[in-house]
């Protein structure tokens, strides 16, 4: 059995990958002793993958859902011996197991908002596994502050809320201190996981930012797991969100999940945008899914807004002492028409932005002097700051003067609630209320809309006093920058920031006809008791089990080191190719066929002469000498420089422009392959071309004497990408009874006459060698783009045909890891040079009579 992982750089080094099947190894549901998971330093050098022999008493699935606390209250026992332990029911964790499978474990792994001596951590830790199914993360007093209270609170939310640290004394520089207290938490947390996992049949489940690099921490140590993220908060947009010092390895880590969830478009398409920007990935959608590919791996993206919990709210609606507490709020606000507004206080909640419009309102609107009320409750804060001290004083001194201004005897416009309320409290509020207003500058996605529709519904049936409720109406003047806004379609959306807007709407929700304000209602009420968090969970948890339903057919293996880890997944059939292989099949060969793609297969990339170099020359001189060889270079530059730099190879075969110029060796001339040798569509295409060029930065057109290329590579990369959409259609359209294919590739749209690829030469060369009697038993194909796919694809069908033979020994190859049509891959042009040397030293010098002999018709 294989304990030990498939991802030993070492062995990915030198291309030694054991055979993988999948066998049933199971974790006891507890480990007896901490799970261990290697650092993440530059300095570690391999990655495990840990199963275990041990079979599970039970075999069903389980997920593990991880976020920052767990969903229990702590508390000192009277006698200060142990503590007092219970469930919190307002915890999202608890809610969501309703939209799971009746049949699922869940187990939650989390932090306590307590501090547990060291002495009494391990009884805790049994006794809340054993009563709540939570295994605790205890963090160190100083992790914690440098964690929580640093790089969550004054790093990751600031800036996710649109909070730019502008100078030392606001929003706060980067501490790199934080950071790594961050990803200490972190690795806390996963060795938590670790204790309790089986990494074959769980599924993990990741909550919010605090958590953001976890899943590197699981993914290295379990390949194949099942892991989802979602993210509560607000994503932000590139232009911020790139201003964070570890954006990629913050995006890096996420990206080793296998869905990641958001509330809103909005979220994803700023996470996606930063995918581009930063790491060049393009996501794609296919029949209503969004996903990214990610080194042979789709990542998915979940868009789907968190509901609230039906079943809680109807049970407090049901609750006695609200009714009693409705009859005194009513009595309170007698003859008055109030508006509500429930927020946590914080700086990004507009709490005082909506105290002014409520000042404005009584300015513009006087007959709503002494009858409009607003109602602000504001919960205790969770961070702590000079920011929020401020924003205190302020919002207590606007309710102070608006209330001088505007109050009369038994009278006043603000009431203001600081203090704790609980739910019950809070539906009492929401029965009086005709309307809530949510002025949030930025927020995640507020259910306080949602709990205020449910609870102005009320519950039918005999046994539910309807009367404590009223007419089945409400309305909600909320932010367009919160979560929710989208799925509120008949709400009172407003720019809190303008505040005069928003008076103006808050006075038309109070003064609308009650018919109109029913229907609103209704609307609302559908969407929110259908799209609860039951709803939410199973959706999420669907697309998770159909996100990750290939994980034990692929093939996968870690590489990568620190946050710059990831998984690569391919087809069990595709592997690194071994030289002594290629050498034995090539030694054997009697008749062989060599294709070699040049940028990127024998010249890197990246290098800025793209002359070969001597020892280039001289290996695939070595190789064309040899009689039995047939050695083309088919590459998408031009014959003038291909036919230069190749001066010194007399019998070389060069295909340039895909294919659209050929010829077979030095003394023969230049063959045309298109279709057709009417140029007229260039006077067409150009000027098309030209007009992008222009109103595109960066953009540029590159004439060849068969095609004409737009690279776009230099300009913005999202500008960029919709110009090449936008400009193919264009092409498409105007060149539609033209003999010329469209076709964009990275970073390119290219126009090119018909009938011309690379896998029409590699067929040409195939069936001339078939013709002339010399069928190729050998062959071996190298490239690293998308046009060289088409010569792997024509391989297997050559085979098909009979062009080649069903014996021949078949190398197709591309280079760098990543999925293919190919079977083998190397990882670099390095590496292709040092196969074509070992290729070259077993070749047979040509004959001393001759210079060379070509193996051609």
């Amino acid at each position: 059995m294989i304990s030990r992982s498939y991802t030993n750089l070492l062995d990915l080094a030198s291309g030694n990958f054991p055979v993988m099947g999948r066998e049933k190894k199971l974790l006891p549901r507890v480990m007896t002793s901490a799970g261990v998971i290697s650092e993440l330093d530059d300095d570690d050098d391999q990655a495990n993958s840990v199963t275990s022999d041990v079979p599970s008493s039970i075999v069903v699935d389980r997920v593990i859902i991880v976020a920052n606390q767990l969903p229990v209250k702590a508390k000192r026992r009277p006698d200060n011996k142990g503590w007092s332990f219970s469930s919190d029911e307002d915890s999202l964790l608890l809610r969501m197991k309703d939209g799971l499978p009746d049949d699922m474990e869940v187990i939650y792994v989390g932090s306590l908002r307590v501090e547990v001596d060291s002495s009494e951590q391990d009884d805790v830790s049994q006794l809340l596994l054993d009563r709540f199914k939570c295994v605790p993360a205890f963090l160190p007093p100083d992790i914690l502050t440098r964690y929580y209270h640093g790089f969550c609170k004054q790093h990751l939310w600031p800036l996710f809320h649109y909070m730019l640290p502008f100078s030392a004394s606001h929003g706060g520089r980067f501490d790199r201190s934080l950071w790594e207290g961050y990803v200490a938490a972190n690795k806390i947390f996963s060795q938590k996981v670790i204790e309790v996992i089986n990494p074959d049949d769980d599924y993990v489940w990741i909550h919010d930012y605090h958590l953001m690099v976890l899943p590197t921490f699981l993914r290295r140590r379990f390949n194949r797991l099942r892991m989802g993220f979602f993210l509560h908060s607000p994503f932000p947009s590139s232009e911020i969100y790139r201003t964070l010092p570890v954006r990629e390895e913050i995006l890096k880590a996420l990206l080793n999940a296998d869905l990641i969830g958001f509330h809103t478009f909005d979220y994803a398409r700023h996470f996606l945008s930063c995918c581009s920007r930063m790491l060049g990935l393009e996501y794609q959608s296919k029949r209503g899914y969004i996903g990214l590919e990610y080194y042979g791996r789709t990542v998915g993206i979940k868009i789907m807004p968190v509901g609230i919990h039906m079943g809680q709210i109807e049970s407090v609606l049901r609750l006695a002492d609200k009714d009693w507490r409705v009859g005194e709020l009513k009595q309170q606000f007698e003859g008055k028409t109030v508006l509500l507004g429930v927020d946590d206080m914080d700086i990004f909640k507009g709490v005082n932005l909506k105290l002014l419009a409520m000042e404005q309102l009584l300015k513009q609107h006087p007959k709503w002097q002494g009858r409009a009320v607003l109602v602000q409750i504001a919960n205790p804060a969770r961070g702590r700051g000079k920011d929020l001290e401020e924003i205190q004083a302020e919002i207590k001194a606007s309710c102070k003067r608006i209330n001088e201004s505007f109050g009369q005897p038994g009278y006043e416009p603000i009431v203001f609630i600081d203090r704790p309320v609980s739910l019950s409290e809070r539906a009492a509020y929401y029965s009086v209320a005709e309307c809530v207003v949510v002025t949030a500058v930025r927020d995640g996605m507020n259910l306080i809309p949602y709990e205020y529709i449910v609870c102005r519904q009320g519950i039918p049936g005999p046994d539910y006093s309807s009367g404590s409720i009223g007419p089945k109406k409400s309305m909600l003047v909320v932010s367009e920058f919160i979560g929710c806004s989208p799925s509120l379609s008949g709400a009172m959306r407003v720019n809190p920031w303008n505040v005069e807007a928003t008076a103006e709407a808050m006075n038309e929700a109070i003064s609308m006809a009650d018919a109109e304000k029913q229907l609103r209602h209704e609307k609302h009420y559908r969407y929110v008791s259908t799209h609860d968090v039951a709803y939410w969970a199973r959706s999420f948890f669907q697309d998770m089990e159909r996100t990750c339903k290939d994980h034990f057919r692929r093939r996968c293996w870690g590489i990568g080191l620190s946050f710059g880890f990831r998984v690569v997944a391919l087809d069990p059939n595709f592997r690194k190719l071994s030289i002594d292989a290629i050498v034995s099949a090539y030694s054997r060969a009697k008749s062989r066929a060599v294709l070699l793609d040049y940028d990127g297969t024998v010249m890197p990339q990246t290098s800025i002469n793209k002359t070969p170099s001597q020892e280039v020359i001289s290996i695939i001189n070595t190789l064309c000498g040899d009689v039995k060889n047939t050695v083309f270079v088919v590459s998408g530059r031009g014959r003038d420089s291909l036919g230069k730099w190749f001066s010194p190879c007399k019998n070389l075969g060069i295909a340039a422009e895909h294919g659209y110029f050929m010829r077979w060796s030095e003394d023969k001339e230049w063959e045309t392959c298109g279709q057709s040798n009417d140029f007229g569509w260039v006077d067409i295409a150009e000027p098309v071309m030209k007009l992008y060029t222009e109103s595109t930065d960066g953009s540029t057109i590159e004439t060849k004497e068969s095609a004409l290329v737009w690279h776009h590579q230099d300009a913005d990369p999202g500008f960029g990408s919709s110009q090449a959409k936008e400009m193919l259609d264009h092409l498409e359209s105007v060149l539609a009874n033209e003999p010329v294919a469209v076709k964009s590739g990275q970073f390119i749209v290219e126009v090119k006459p018909q009938g011309v690829s690379k896998g029409l030469v590699a067929e040409k060369i195939f069936t001339s060698m078939s013709e002339s009697g010399t069928q190729a038993d050998f062959v071996l194909c190298i490239g690293d783009d998308r046009s060289d796919e088409d010569m792997f694809e024509i391989i297997g069908s050559a085979m098909n045909s009979g062009v080649l033979s069903s014996n021949t020994s078949v190398f197709a190859c591309t280079v760098g890891q990543k999925p293919s049509k190919a079977k083998y891959y190397v990882d670099d042009t390095t590496e292709v040079i040092t196969m074509l040397k070992a290729l070259a030293e077993v070749s047979s010098p040509p004959p001393s009579t001759e210079v060379g002999t070509e193996n051609t018709p």
